[in-house]
């Protein structure tokens, strides 16, 4: 065992010499037979070897006598030993956790603290090969996406150092083989022995099962876990790529948008690695009623022939289909923005609701123009001039068209998105007459006479 430990650290580069090596012991198999091992090869590694131990009192004495059978041990074995113990219950009820949950928090709480105090280079674990099998089929019966569907890691960077698991390569019998070749009495957790809880349920019922079909099912999982990671990690950076290429990304509020043809042009595996970079960006913490179904719902909505619609995320996150855009965004109560009605100061300016300014004044010749900016002589309007939100039944006319046309069907030609066009300014004279459908659509053409003064109206874009 000894022997095949030393391959898997070495194939991996889990270890240097002259390291410090801080080894988690709980008084259990596993974790003692990894702190003999660790005994075993420190003279040849040059390694100083450091036990940890954590009393999580939740079994009484008996938890507290194995925090005394590990420190026991290092003294007879001249290993450095450091216990503690933790009030696991007080912090769960604290903090509204499970037990498993809030004793692991606390746990690595403790395994920080030391591997920064002590300047510690490794943090070992007695973590095997049919904790891999276990690991990997409860994340087979939870989740749907590959990229989820992987291992415990043999290693991960924690507190400076490294967490590595060097009996990954080992099955469970094995380990406790070599306890009793030498001599190690390990304590036993009797909660080990209970199917209440899931992991000791596929443990104890489903484990068994495969592994009568094939006895080296620890190392096809370890492979299996090998050969993901390697293919997440690849897909994860071409992922990336994509995403600063294809994604256009929006602050206060957040919000996302993409060209659906250009991310549709775009392997699958990246456009589901891109999905969940989206994902990352916007959440930060992600949902855990988040799930696969959503995926789901993302491409029939990038496939949907609809011009306008979405679906709805956990958080009040909606996802947009507006033509061809893609849009990600919070929705958040806020006040009707559809009642929006001011009088346009000439000279003056006024602040909008949808963050955007218009500014009013007055001129003596045709400047360039452009779709933000709006002429006309001001013995040819009535004034005052007025500024509001688009209102339902809304019709405009202009030059050239033969009779007037619906707002909606204007912002439908311009494929203005659904959410946009009700807080998208409307400029009316005093008659009630749309003249200036902002950045689409004019009532009248570019003035070219000099009898009075020149009105200009210049939108600055704020966040539609």
């Amino acid at each position: 065992m000894k022997e095949e430990v030393t391959d898997f650290i070495q194939k991996h580069q889990l270890l240097a010499a002259g390291k410090t090596v801080l080894v988690a012991v709980s008084g259990g198999p596993d974790s003692m037979a990894l702190l003999h091992y660790f005994k075993s090869i420190r003279e040849q590694w040059q390694l100083r070897v450091i036990a940890l131990s954590v009393d999580h009192q939740l079994r009484g004495i008996e938890s507290k006598e194995d925090l005394l059978y590990v420190e026991g041990i290092c003294n007879e074995w001249g290993i450095e030993f450091i216990g503690t113990s933790i009030n696991v219950n007080e912090f769960k009820k604290r903090e509204q956790l499970g037990t498993q949950v809030a004793a692991r928090v606390l746990r690595y709480q403790f395994f920080e603290e030391q591997m920064r105090r002590l300047q510690a280079d490794y943090l070992a674990f007695g973590h095997h090969g049919d904790d891999q099998i276990e690991t990997m089929l409860m994340k087979f019966t939870r989740s749907g996406d590959p990229g989820s569907i992987t291992g415990i890691p043999v290693k991960r960077a924690f507190a400076g150092g490294q967490i590595i698991r060097p009996f990954l390569c080992l099955t469970k019998q094995a380990i406790e083989d070599y306890c009793k070749r030498n001599g190690i009495n390990p304590r036993l957790d009797p909660s080990n022995n209970s199917i209440d809880y899931t992991r000791n349920f596929f443990r104890k019922q489903i484990v068994p099962l495969l592994k009568a079909k094939n006895s080296s099912l620890h190392r096809t999982m370890q492979h299996l876990h090998e050969s993901l990671e390697a293919d997440k990690e690849f897909i994860q950076m071409e992922g990336e790529k994509m995403f600063q290429e294809v994604v256009h990304l929006e602050e206060n509020p957040k919000k996302v948008m993409f060209d659906i043809d250009v991310f549709k042009s775009r392997a699958s595996a990246l456009q589901r690695s891109t999905f969940h970079l989206i994902l990352n960006y916007l959440y930060g913490d992600l949902p855990k009623d988040l799930s696969y179904v959503h995926e789901d719902q993302f491409f029939s909505l990038m496939a949907s022939q609809k011009s306008n619609t979405q679906i709805d995320f956990p958080r009040h996150l909606k996802v947009l289909k507006a033509y061809n855009k893609l849009i990600f965004y919070f929705y958040h109560e806020e006040p009707v923005l559809s009642d929006f009605h001011d009088v346009i100061p000439i000279p003056g300016e006024i602040s909008l609701p949808n963050g955007s300014k218009l500014i009013a004044t007055y001129i003596d010749h045709v400047p360039g123009q452009n779709e933000n900016t709006y002429i006309c002589l001001e013995n040819n309007i009535t004034l005052p001039l007025h500024i509001r939100f688009r209102r339902e039944g809304d019709r405009m006319s202009w030059k050239g068209l033969n009779g007037s046309k619906k707002l909606k069907d204007i912002f439908m030609d311009a494929k203005i998105p659904l959410h946009e066009r009700n807080r998208w300014p409307v400029v009316t004279d005093n008659n009630g007459e749309i003249i200036w459908l902002v950045g689409l659509k004019k009532r009248d053409s570019i003035p070219r006479q000099d009898k009075s003064l020149y009105i200009q109206l210049y939108y600055e874009k704020g966040i539609l």
